[in-house]
């Protein structure tokens, strides 16, 4: 059959650049996203815990590595991935419910919701743990 140099008639699936983003699909991506994170971050808190363990330098190098630029970023990034996954396993914990939030519109508030509770919630975290 592949021999004929006829085109396969089935339709295809739409790509990634023709495809209408929504928030519930970048929700959705996000928070398998978030949860690798997560998981990358339950790593590196195993690796403190060792450190602090092993000894002081040991420790001070895990504190050299955390408190470095790329090191903050990642923990504020690890912190908002903390959040998003808690505001959406909250969403679906909801959902388990009363069909409560399944209509488009509320979804896609939801999504927002979820995006907005992340960023602010990790920037006003990372600004009162400034103070001290």
């Amino acid at each position: 059959m592949a021999g004929q140099g006829r085109a396969d008639p089935r339709p295809l699936s739409p790509h990634l650049q023709i495809w209408k983003w929504h928030w519930t699909m970048a929700g959705s991506i996000f928070h398998r996203v978030s949860g690798v994170g997560l998981y990358g971050g339950a790593f590196l808190i195993g690796a403190w815990l060792i450190a602090l363990a092993t000894g002081p330098e040991a420790y001070a190098l895990i504190e050299m590595i955390a408190f470095s630029l790329p090191g903050q970023i990642l923990l504020f990034l690890w912190s908002m991935a903390v959040l998003y996954h808690l505001a959406n396993g909250l969403r679906h914990l909801i959902w388990d419910g009363p069909m409560v939030g399944f209509n488009p519109g509320v979804a896609s508030l939801w999504s927002m919701f979820n995006f907005a509770f992340a960023i602010i919630g990790a920037a006003a975290i990372w600004s009162l743990a400034s103070f001290y």
